[in-house]
């Protein structure tokens, strides 16, 4: 990189304009110059009406002040009394470090309201640093580079802009501070989710209508011997050997968070229902409301207390139902959703049964029945080849015991799932000898081929009283089956919960913080929902983590000046936008953020300064 020089003359007069370029090599082995900083213009002492006024923070007095810049290379008016003498040859390219990602996140968190909110809470209790920046801190993190509280003290606060947009120095990323930050914010964990529904509203038009409510669960890194709900249970994660907690969700069609609660990790899904359907009652009062979940949720008896209760519903139901419902549902025509996918609807006993059949599915599932039936046939045909007498006299049948063969067969009846029950094998009876009489393997074709067409179909069962469906909206099977192939925002929810903003593992040792923890993604899935509806009204190709990735290209740089006098003036100054960030922030209605006011410095406060950040 290197200073450039632009002179202009205007009014008969010559202005000086400096710029920080970087100079690349193409690919053809030609140079290419791009400016990566502008200075501005910094004066000659020709004329006094030439001179550049700039408001300065001076750090050594503590406030701000008018001063003007002038090259070491010409003289300062003797008129002049705050001025600065730079030493342009002299200057330095200081601290880089990511700007766009967090200025963005920043900005979502303005307008999501959760500044004003939080200082509402947090404004009045003690501390150095008011507590609300040092959570905006913590959810920053959590949306750009997902770490714990000692890695933003111990790195990612230095590497970041978050000073220049915080305001803030470095007390505000102190370890302790951040974890006494986790015990002051459980405690509103309701009022944000009833303010967050208001913001959900104003910038979405967000429908509450529809629900979507699921459960998923995270684990546990540690003894976990402090935390009364860190169990062992079921773990969507795949660690069955730690302790975890599970996690209750709720969502609108648009994934746009609504309400969440903590439970113990071994905790059944079919316990909570009940329990969230109240807490959402109290939190937003009872509402016509068609509640979609996973067929593992509710138990029969809840299902029929929602009945009782005119709650509307829309669950999953196990495929051996179909058997039950199949002579009704045979009379019923069926309905085209798209190419691929059939839906024909019944109504029994106050209730709406749907079945849905994909054809790619069906013949996927086929193909995964059949590679089971012909492993299992292929097995038995060995057995079977094994005692079965051979011609030749020199080569007789080998021997094999009925223990021998119980063995073998219950191996492949466990390794064919249920297709083995398709499969009448009629083995010896205990004393007899094994023969290809006394063991022998029978097909049942006709259960076979009922269940090759059963494949690709599965039954959804709902109760939505006329009057709570959408203004508009008739009582169709295909709105029934669009409604509860929304449930997968919840699945994305818990994704980008898991992997983009690192939910697990938890490593905290105290259920307060544990909570908090949860609390903190939360809040970073917020702001991630709202990039993402934000995005996909513009650049619906665009994922959040992917404008988030090419905007932390927009650096931070301090650009540091000496005066001739022993003082530095320091510049902070982001990068120029590339082409696809220009294209990002437009999309997004976004102008590029102003530049942060320069500060002058004292020289050596200046050196011990950037002393204990190399300690750091």
């Amino acid at each position: 990189m290197f200073l450039r020089c632009h002179l202009r003359k205007k009014n008969g007069k010559l202005h000086r304009y400096w710029s920080v370029v970087e100079s690349r090599r193409t690919s053809s082995g030609q140079p290419a110059q791009r400016q990566v900083l502008y200075l501005g213009e910094i004066n000659d002492s020709q004329e006094q009406a030439w001179r550049k006024t700039i408001e300065v923070f001076d750090e050594q007095k503590n406030e701000p002040r008018q001063a003007c810049l002038f090259p070491a290379d010409r003289p300062i008016p003797a008129d002049e009394l705050n001025a600065l003498s730079l030493v342009i040859s002299d200057i330095r390219l200081l601290r880089p470090r990511s700007f766009g990602d967090c200025w963005l996140g920043c900005h979502l968190w303005r307008e999501l309201g959760l500044d004003g909110f939080w200082s509402e809470r947090l404004g009045g209790e003690r501390g150095g640093v008011p507590w609300e920046k040092v959570l905006q801190l913590l959810a920053i993190n959590r949306l750009c580079a997902p770490g714990s509280e000692f890695a933003i003290h111990r790195r990612w606060f230095l590497d970041s802009a978050m000073d220049e947009l915080l305001e803030c120095e470095f007390e505000v990323a102190q370890k302790d501070r951040l974890y006494r930050c986790l015990d002051r914010i459980v405690q509103h964990k309701d009022a944000l989710c009833q303010h967050l529904i208001g913001r959900w509203k104003t910038l979405f038009d967000a429908r509450l209508d529809i629900l979507l409510y699921d459960l998923t669960s995270t684990y546990f890194e540690g003894s976990c011997a402090q935390i009364p709900k860190a169990r062992h249970g079921y773990s969507r994660d795949g660690r069955s050997d730690c302790r975890q907690v599970v996690i209750a969700l709720v969502v609108t069609t648009d994934g746009l968070p609504l309400a969440y609660e903590v439970l113990a990790g071994n905790t059944a899904d079919k316990t909570t229902l009940r329990m969230f359907l109240e807490k959402i009652q109290s939190m937003y009062g009872k509402a016509r409301r068609v509640w979609v979940m996973d067929r593992g949720i509710p138990t029969q008896a809840t299902l029929k207390t929602l009945r009782d209760d005119e709650v509307a519903y829309l669950v999953g139901t196990p495929r051996a139902s179909l058997n039950k419902l199949q002579k009704q549902l045979l009379d019923q025509p069926w309905e085209i959703v798209h190419e691929g996918m059939s839906v024909r609807l019944i109504e029994q006993d106050h209730e709406i049964y749907v079945q849905a059949r994909g054809l790619d599915r069906q013949k996927k599932e086929n193909a995964m029945r059949r590679r089971r039936l012909k492993t299992l046939v292929r097995g038995i045909n060995r057995i079977r080849h094994r005692i079965k007498p051979r011609k030749e006299k020199s080569r007789p049948a080998a021997r094999i015991s009925r223990d021998q063969l119980l063995r073998k067969v219950a191996v492949l009846r466990k390794e064919a799932g249920r297709v083995a029950s398709f499969v009448q094998v009629h083995e010896p009876e205990e004393g007899q000898a094994v023969t290809a009489t006394t063991f022998t393997a029978k097909l049942d074709k006709a259960a076979w081929k009922a269940a090759l067409e059963r494949d690709g179909s599965y039954i959804l069962r709902a109760h939505v009283p006329w009057e709570q469906w959408p203004a508009g909206m008739e009582k169709q099977a295909p709105v029934l089956w669009q409604w509860y192939m929304q449930l997968v925002h919840v699945e994305e929810s818990f994704k980008t919960l898991k992997a983009d903003l690192s939910l697990r593992p938890i490593h905290h040792q105290l259920e307060k913080r544990v909570e908090a923890h949860v609390l903190v993604a939360f809040l970073g899935y917020c702001l991630t929902v709202t990039l993402r509806m934000k995005l996909s009204a513009s650049a619906p190709g665009l994922t959040p983590r992917a404008a988030l990735q090419s905007l932390s290209a927009i650096q931070m740089l301090e650009v540091r000046i000496p005066t001739s006098d022993g003082r530095v003036l320091v510049m902070p100054r982001h990068t120029e936008p590339e082409a696809q960030q220009k294209m990002i922030l437009e999309k997004l209605g976004l102008a590029q953020p102003p530049q942060p006011p320069p500060r002058i410095r004292a020289g050596q406060l200046e050196l011990e300064a950037t002393d204990s950040r190399e300690l750091l």
